[in-house]
This record gives structure tokens, C-alpha cells and sequence, in this order.
């Protein structure tokens, strides 16, 4: 009846029975996992309100102005071509408006790029502030290359 030692000289067991600390620890560790309150990974933050109030009647429609280089690399203002030096007058002459006309650019996919990188540094030359780029949903899909044959 009695449990042995791995002898069976009558001496009692020198080793300590870990199974039943382990049962304790774990249950202990069980409930504490339990108490722990839910974590949220929300951000509070105050988002604006939309005002759904009309414009006043003597709002005016700021300018916006298009900047474009066409796919043979010509250079577009508001659909008339232009030089380089031409756009740096017209920025210039903008530059002075109250208020300040926004500038669209869109390059064409199939521009080159020093013609591209040529008028952007011309724009961020020219200090304006109000610059955005449109059409880039054009370039939301390239094609793939094709797989070379192994």
C-alpha cells in the first residue's frame, strides 16, 4: 500500500510530488486570466460634424487650375500647351491672387519622366501651396509583366 521510493529499503521518498503544485499554479494562473479585465483597441478621437448649411450666395468657386503633361510629352495649362517657362509666369501670376487658385496636376501613364519631374520642380520652385495631383485612379492597375519562358 505503501508508494515506493524506486527501492524497497523502507526509506521514505526523498523527491517532492510536483503534480499537485503544478494543478494549484495552474488554476491559479486560470482565474487570474479570467479576472483580467477586456482590452479595447479603440482611439478616441473627436471627428468633425458635418455642417449641412448652403454655401452664402456670395460664395465664389475658387479658381482651380490643370497642369498636365500628355503622354508625347507636351506640357497642358487649362488645355492650352505651354513651356516651361510659361508655367513659371502663370504660377507667378497666381502665386498673387487672393485667394490663391488650387493647382491640379496630372501626368499621363505614358509621360516621360524627366518631363514630369521637370515641371514638378518648376511647381515646388514656384512656392504655391494649394497642390494636389488627380486622375490617379488611372494608375490603379499596370499591366503584369509577362512570365518569361523558363
Amino acid at each position: 500500500m505503501a508508494m515506493s521510493g524506486g527501492s524497497d529499503d523502507g526509506e521514505p521518498m526523498m523527491e517532492m510530488n510536483t503534480t499537485p503544485l503544478i494543478d494549484v499554479l495552474l488554476v491559479l494562473l486560470i482565474m487570474f486570466i479570467i479576472t483580467i479585465p477586456v482590452q479595447t483597441h479603440a482611439v478616441k478621437i473627436d471627428l468633425p460634424v458635418a455642417d449641412d448649411t448652403p454655401p452664402p450666395e456670395d460664395f465664389i468657386d475658387p479658381v482651380k487650375n490643370r497642369l498636365g503633361v500628355t503622354a508625347t510629352n507636351q506640357i497642358i495649362w487649362n488645355d492650352s500647351p505651354v513651356t516651361l517657362n510659361q508655367v513659371k509666369q502663370f504660377l507667378a501670376q497666381t502665386k498673387s491672387m487672393v485667394p490663391e487658385p488650387e493647382l491640379q496636376f496630372q501626368p499621363d501613364p505614358l509621360s516621360a519622366y524627366l518631363t514630369v519631374d521637370r515641371t514638378l520642380a518648376v511647381i515646388k520652385d514656384s512656392g504655391v501651396t494649394k497642390f494636389g495631383f488627380v486622375g490617379n485612379e488611372q494608375y490603379g492597375s499596370f499591366n503584369k509583366a509577362s512570365r518569361m519562358p523558363n
